[in-house]
């Protein structure tokens, strides 16, 4: 019963930290139209830059400045969102399809530097030596969880309650705009490029949250955390889920989240032992099975983005037309 109890734990702790992310590209795709092929990139950034401030010292890469936590994790999502403010400048000009391939160079470009740069990153080693905040007060390992757990879920109610306000602002109308017609949005004045950047950073610091948390809960990042797997997973969450709805973008992230664990148990205990070295692959394939099967079955998704047109400043039909 513990061992169920504990997994329940893991499970839901990771799938609430993708959630996070899936927010963030929620609010980039579903309300701004950008097309971000670089998740990882960002969810990277916000992993090692809070493991590199809150960890102990460690010989052979940068790191073991022992901040306090919260600005650790404030820190790493300031790596993610000056990353993106760096991207952005760079790419956010270009048409839907160049910016998706920039941005996936992007999150290729960062996992390879951490893989090799191991002055900064620690290589394929990975970085370790992060003490997970206040974990001596807790007697038992999944009680910590549990309470971690906790967090991790009042910091997406937050995230949540965030977003939900900004896109129902007059803001989030303006990235709508744009999103559905740039040249008229132009035409009233509006900067595209200045509010697709803000966008375009503010969904990446969230992502760089969750990386945050992702590295605090394992204690550990490695260039394996990164791969662009990682990209598909969330874009497919996103995808399942409806993007433009932060509601369906956090039921995509649960229900892929258990796709995925569901189908490396099955493959782990049913698939022939010559198999299961191609376990791995097999996932992959379902990942992409899943994007392309939503695309051409419902592309928009569980849960559609549900557009409130105001009827403020409107005026009153004629007798006739009523």
């Amino acid at each position: 019963m513990i061992g169920l109890i504990s997994y329940l734990v893991f499970f839901a702790t990771v799938a609430s930290i993708l959630s996070i992310a899936v927010l963030g590209l929620n609010l980039q795709w579903g309300n701004t139209g950008l097309f971000n092929g670089g998740v990882a990139a960002f969810f990277g950034a916000g992993a090692y830059g809070t493991l590199i401030l809150g960890g102990t010292p460690q010989a052979g890469h940068l790191g073991g400045f022992g901040l306090p936590y919260p600005l650790a994790l404030l820190g790493g999502m300031a790596a993610a969102g000056a990353l993106a403010w760096l991207v952005g400048r760079l790419t956010l000009r270009l048409r839907h399809d160049y910016l998706a391939i920039a941005t996936f160079g992007v999150a290729v470009t960062f996992e390879n530097v951490m893989r090799n740069a191991e002055w900064l990153s620690g290589g394929a080693r990975g970085l370790r030596g992060f003490e997970r905040p206040l974990q001596d007060l807790f007697a038992s390992p999944l009680a910590y969880n549990a309470a971690f757990l906790l967090c991790v879920v009042v910091l997406l109610a937050a995230t949540y309650a965030f977003l939900q306000r900004l896109v129902a602002s007059p803001f989030g109308r303006l990235l709508r705009a744009i999103r559905e017609d740039e040249d008229a949005a132009q035409s009233l004045g509006k900067s595209p490029t200045r509010v697709r950047l803000v966008s375009f950073v503010t969904g990446s610091v969230i992502m760089g949250l969750a990386g945050g948390l992702y590295g605090t809960f394992y204690a550990f990042v490695s260039p394996q955390d990164v791969l662009p797997i990682l990209t598909f997973q969330i874009w497919a969450m996103l995808i399942v889920g409806g993007a433009g709805n932060n509601r369906g973008a956090i039921l995509g992230a649960f229900l892929i989240w258990g796709a995925w664990t569901a189908s490396g148990w099955a493959l782990s205990r049913y698939a022939p032992i010559e198999a299961q070295i191609y376990a791995g692959s097999i996932q992959y394939v379902l990942i992409g099975s899943v994007i392309v099967g939503m695309l051409l079955w419902r592309p928009q998704g569980l849960f559609p983005e549900r557009l409130v047109v105001s009827q403020r400043g409107r005026a009153p039909l004629p007798a006739a037309a009523e």
